[in-house]
């Protein structure tokens, strides 16, 4: 029987993951790093360190710099990230979203974020949603980054429900990776080609109808 939701944040509530790219975008240019097109996908619901460190593979200079000095690069990324979020408002909250939530909260879901972000309460509270969701897991709390189900997990235990009883949403491959490996039902919101794991899927979040992703969570679990 569904009892919640859990959402991934960036992407699927607001497009903050934009702000997230521009920002790494930014951190390798002063590096000298050219990220391949590819990168913006790759880097999608990685926490910091993890992204990081990608950015790092893509120049070859993963090795050249201790984990003080990844600290402080990280660190830069995220002040200028927060300089993007600082005029965040409700109009930010994607299309659909809205209605979703609204939807659960009159069906009595319980509600939880699982982002690598560790700006999230920020940026609820930006939008005006910090209210509406029973849990936040805290990724500081966490020792893996997706596509490791941990944090879905997480989110899950702090809900105090079972696999079987939330249905996940995410944007990002290893986001929806980490959703299948946490034995969740998987929404996925974007390409096809990049969220086939997916277990129902839709190109944006204006075609997230509650009847529909619930109808299919319960054909899912009627097999």
């Amino acid at each position: 029987m569904l009892k919640g939701f859990i959402f991934d944040l960036d992407g699927v509530l607001t497009d903050t993951a934009t702000y997230h790219l521009a920002a790494w975008h930014e951190l390798a240019q002063r590096l000298g790093i050219h990220l391949p097109a590819a990168a913006d996908t790759a880097l999608r619901g990685r926490s910091r360190m993890d992204s990081l460190n990608l950015i790092l593979r893509y120049g070859h200079q993963e090795n050249d710099y201790d984990e003080a000095q990844k600290a402080a690069l990280a660190a830069e990324k995220n002040q200028r990230y927060q300089t993007f979020i600082q005029s965040l408002t409700s109009a930010d909250i994607l299309p659909g979203i809205p209605s979703l939530l609204k939807n659960a909260k009159q069906q009595g879901l319980k509600l939880a974020i699982a982002s690598a972000s560790k700006n999230a309460p920020l940026i609820l509270r930006r939008l005006g949603l910090f209210a509406q969701f029973d849990a936040i897991v805290d990724p500081q709390s966490l020792h893996h980054g997706k596509p490791d189900p941990e944090i879905y997990r997480a989110a899950q235990e702090l809900l105090k429900l079972q696999a079987d009883e939330v249905i996940s949403f995410e944007d990002a491959p290893v986001g929806i990776a980490a959703i299948k490996a946490a034995g969740q039902f998987a929404v996925g919101i974007g390409e096809a080609s990049a969220l086939a794991a997916a277990d129902y899927l839709v190109s944006n979040t204006a075609q997230l109808d509650y009847d529909q992703i619930v109808a299919a969570f319960e054909r899912y679990h009627a097999r």
